[in-house]
């Protein structure tokens, strides 16, 4: 998969994604990362992509040209258009499921803004998905841009040491991931549960399933409407000491 990052800060996103699993994909040729400079295309000697709202109002706007001409650098290249993901708290905010659905794309170009926004004109003309990290307000796109970069790519075959791990990771089949311990077998005096020290996968795997139903009633019990339980499970949540609703 080819990751395109139209942005005011190239140097930022690269420096992010290129540490750990993203950045060792991109060595493996798993994904490719490109940060697109959107001063390259400002069109004046200042490198100016920014002005003053119509209308009035505080901060600056970004420029429709230097958004457009970059987007145009790219998709003329590579010959094609793809989904465009522009970065705002107006946005579908971001999950596990459209991380999996993007996983999918061959190409995918990441919009940020930064100021007081971009010129509506030029997103209209090229944005396909308006995505949101949360319903927060980040002062660039880069961050969020990153996060979803980070996730998505994580899904691509290869990227993870062992492609199982995404799989069975936190949100997989609707439910958060059960604990994790290692060495030593106590901390503290806390043991490690005694069915990870059995060498029995079955009631290893029964635990972990289990446990994740449970976090998960705790911690996301707005989860739990559209996670893949079995009726077993459904009578584990009746069993517990504080009160869930299903």
């Amino acid at each position: 998969m080819n990751f395109y990052i139209l942005t005011l800060f190239p140097q930022m996103v690269l420096d992010g994604l290129r540490t750990s699993v993203i950045g060792r994909a991109e060595e493996k040729g798993v994904l490719s990362l490109e940060a697109v400079d959107i001063r390259d295309f400002a069109g004046n000697k200042h490198n100016r992509v920014d002005d003053t709202p119509y209308g009035g109002g505080a901060g600056m706007v970004m420029q429709a040209g230097p958004v457009y001409r970059a987007w145009q650098s790219v998709t003329e290249r590579i010959g094609k258009s793809p989904r465009v993901l522009y970065m705002t708290p107006q946005g579908k905010v971001f999950n596990q499921s459209m991380a999996e659905e993007l996983s999918k794309e061959e190409d995918l170009i990441f919009l940020c803004g930064h100021y007081e926004g971009i010129d509506e004109r030029v997103l209209e003309m090229i944005v396909t998905d308006n995505v949101s990290a949360g319903d927060y307000v980040l002062t660039g796109g880069e961050l969020a841009a990153m996060m979803m970069i980070d996730s998505i790519g994580r899904l691509l075959p290869g990227a993870l040491h062992n492609d199982a791990s995404a799989e069975v990771e936190t949100f997989y089949d609707g439910l958060l991931e059960y604990p994790q311990y290692t060495r030593p077998e106590e901390f503290m005096g806390r043991r490690v549960p005694e069915v990870l020290l059995s060498g029995h996968h079955g009631n290893v795997d029964k635990w972990r399933r289990e446990q994740s139903v449970i976090r998960t009633a705790k911690y996301r019990p707005d989860l739990l409407k559209s996670a893949r339980l079995t009726e077993k499970e459904k009578e584990l949540l009746k069993t517990l000491d504080f009160p869930v609703e299903i």
